[in-house]
């Protein structure tokens, strides 16, 4: 990965430790959610103008579909497992998708990693569980809402190899339309996620709730769906040049911002533990970057 690579993912990754604390702040995460869909379909929509959907490759609507349904499974699992789990415990298992895309990410889209690549890999991985589990392997397992955090753990590996394949078919086709392909994979995702979360929100969430998500909470939802757009769109981009698991590997560093943020916000004082951590994430990073 070159700096430029490097640099928007590091900056998606701070925008996702904002909207994962926005999600977990809110009276109902679940709601909330849907709140911010609502946002950012009406985001994508308002670029509908600009999207050709007889350009989008055939081969690509098949890739859409699954990223669909993963993105809209994933923010019913994330909304879950913020409902009852503590956030200390449920995003590091969240966030450890790199440590499982590779497993993928090889076989099926012939990605090639060295050595170092791989060694930086690791190194993410245990600086985030570093961090925020110092309940331990056993006490995360056991701890409410924590089925659910390894539930969008998976999904995340899923979408991640989707959203990969489909941002690289719109490319090598031209696009479609005058968006650029991160763009309008975006949006195209944000209305095949829409299809699959909206049914299941609407049977699952109280009306009570969904009702106050939408308007008392609707000016913060909004401002959460516009991080979603810019953090996942420089994703998107670098997913064009850049090996999916060096991407979501740098972008894990959400983690090491979520635990500045409770420090700076919320006084929190971190332990050794969570500053070795840190500093292992760091290197992690470091190491992709030299040899991935």
């Amino acid at each position: 990965m070159g700096g430029t690579e490097i640099a928007m993912v590091l900056a998606s990754a701070l925008l996702h430790a904002a909207w994962s604390v926005s999600i977990k702040g809110a009276r109902d995460p679940l709601a909330f959610n849907f709140a911010q869909t609502v946002a950012q379909l009406g985001i994508c929509m308002a670029l509908l103008p600009f999207l050709s959907l007889r350009d989008v490759p055939a081969g690509a609507w098949w890739l859409l579909a699954g990223a669909g349904l993963a993105h809209g499974l994933y923010f019913w699992f994330l909304g879950r497992s913020f409902q009852t789990a503590e956030l200390t415990l449920a995003y590091p298992i969240i966030r450890s998708t790199p440590a499982f895309l590779p497993l993928a990410a090889v076989p099926l889209l012939h990605e090639r990693l060295s050595l170092p690549g791989a060694a930086g890999i690791a190194v993410v991985v245990g600086g985030i569980w570093a961090i925020q589990a110092e309940g331990g392997l056993r006490g995360a397992l056991r701890a409410p809402g924590i089925g659910y955090a390894w539930l969008t753990l998976g999904t995340g590996v899923a979408y991640s190899l989707a959203d990969k394949s489909g941002v690289t078919a719109l490319q090598a086709g031209g696009g479609a339309g005058a968006l650029p392909p991160s763009l309008a994979w975006f949006c195209l995702t944000g209305f095949a996620m829409t299809a699959v979360f909206w049914p299941i929100a609407w049977r699952g969430i109280p009306r009570a709730a969904l009702a106050h998500a939408v308007r008392r909470e609707a000016g913060r939802a909004a401002l959460t769906a516009l991080a979603s757009l810019a953090g996942y769109g420089l994703v998107l981009e670098a997913y064009r040049t850049a090996p999916v698991s060096y991407v979501v590997a740098v972008r894990q560093t959400s983690v090491l911002f979520t635990a500045a943020i409770a420090i700076l916000l919320l006084g929190e004082r971190p332990s050794g533990r969570r500053l070795f951590g840190a500093a292992a994430t760091v290197a992690g990073v470091a190491l992709i970057a030299w040899g991935g």
